[in-house]
């Protein structure tokens, strides 16, 4: 019987770290402190390290970071936020809760990225108020190039780092580019929680302090509402105690995937299927995303030689049925990129002989 590949396997992770996050969980229980103390704090520091910056502020969610960001930097109601369609919503999802307008941006069909060229001719012919940058599937943006154009015209610019922890260029790190950079710490995140997490990294004390009231209800002293559209958006103090654990391990994790994603770019060879060519240190294979005209088929053929695979993302935002009718765009690189993408399994947890099982699956499809 075929054993199957999972896409992700989280409880192998866990396995290796449990030690490290039993004493983290056992700290705070004892501690008695489980919101906004001092495990959140020391974890801040830690990831603003990481990262680069000299802030980071803990939030509930990646979608909230992305939020609070475009609050913080003055996104308001009516205001156009360029963005791309092709990442899942959760951008377009914190754009709509401030009752902004998304404006979408053509992708770059190689790389899945926002299109520079595309942005510069949306810019020229559409007041926008921001831009989030998103570094898709684990790859930077062309980021500072679009730091570059937006810079002269006073536009700030948000990264969404929810897919690229760990992700450098010329030895900057994601989430240090631009004037925020947010972060998901859902599970399956290359650094990911135990829940739901998310952080706001900056190296602007304006933006970083607007962030922590905008997360604490819109307080700047306890039960005073002095900043308009804060909420309770707050990284609890177990998940930030449990990514502490986890951060020391997160660029070898994040080598493991890139190894698994070369492999699978030197070996998969079959003529119907594009495969992604570039992992560098900008690009930490958060996920390995196949192209194929006719994936359906491919999907079937690897779920019946045991291989699980799945589609990030299925419908571009322009066409989520809540919204399909509010703006119309005209994207058919990203519509296009939507029918063929399939995602194969690649974690730092596979076996060699999971890997091979994925490689030899896809290579015998006919």
């Amino acid at each position: 019987m075929t054993r199957r590949v999972p896409l992700n396997d989280l409880v192998r992770q866990n396995r290796l770290v449990h030690d490290q996050l039993v004493d983290a969980a056992r700290r705070v229980i004892e501690r008695g402190w489980y919101v906004l103390g001092c495990e959140g704090e020391t974890f801040e520091t830690a990831f603003a390290g990481y990262c680069g910056v000299p802030y980071a502020v803990g939030v509930a969610n990646g979608t909230d970071a992305i939020e609070l960001a475009l609050r913080a930097v003055g996104v308001g109601q009516g205001d156009n936020v360029a963005t791309v369609a092709n990442a899942g919503f959760y951008a377009s999802t914190s754009i709509y809760a401030i009752g902004a307008r998304p404006l979408y941006v053509e992708i770059d069909p190689q790389t899945h990225l926002m299109s520079v060229d595309c942005l510069q001719q949306r810019l020229a012919s559409n007041a926008v108020r921001a831009v989030i940058a998103t570094h898709l599937y684990g790859r930077l943006a062309e980021i500072e190039r679009i730091v570059a154009i937006c810079n002269p015209l006073g536009i700030p610019v948000i990264e969404d780092c929810a897919q690229a922890h760990g992700a450098t260029r010329h030895g900057k790190a994601a989430g240090s580019f631009a004037e925020a950079g947010c972060y998901s710490f859902y599970p399956t995140k290359n650094l990911g929680a135990l829940g739901d997490g998310g952080a706001v990294t900056t190296a602007n004390v304006a933006i970083a302090e607007r962030i922590r009231q905008l997360r604490q209800y819109g307080w700047d002293k306890k039960y005073q509402v002095s900043r308009a559209g804060g909420r309770n958006s707050r990284l609890d103090e177990l998940q930030a105690a449990l990514l502490l654990a986890k951060l020391p391990h997160l660029d070898r994790w994040n080598e493991a995937r890139r190894a698994i994603a070369r492999r699978y770019r030197d070996e998969i060879k079959h003529p119907r299927i594009r495969c992604p060519e570039h992992f560098d240190v900008d690009n930490v294979a958060h996920l390995f995303v196949v192209r194929c005209e006719d994936r359906a088929a491919l999907q079937r053929h690897l779920q019946a030689q045991g291989v699980s695979s799945d589609i990030h993302y299925p419908l571009p935002d322009h066409q989520q049925p809540a919204y399909a009718t509010s703006i119309f765009h005209e994207l058919p690189e990203t519509e296009r990129l939507a029918g063929e993408i399939l995602t194969l399994p690649c974690f730092p947890e596979m076996h060699e002989g999971e890997i091979d099982q994925v490689i030899e699956a896809v290579n015998s499809w006919q």
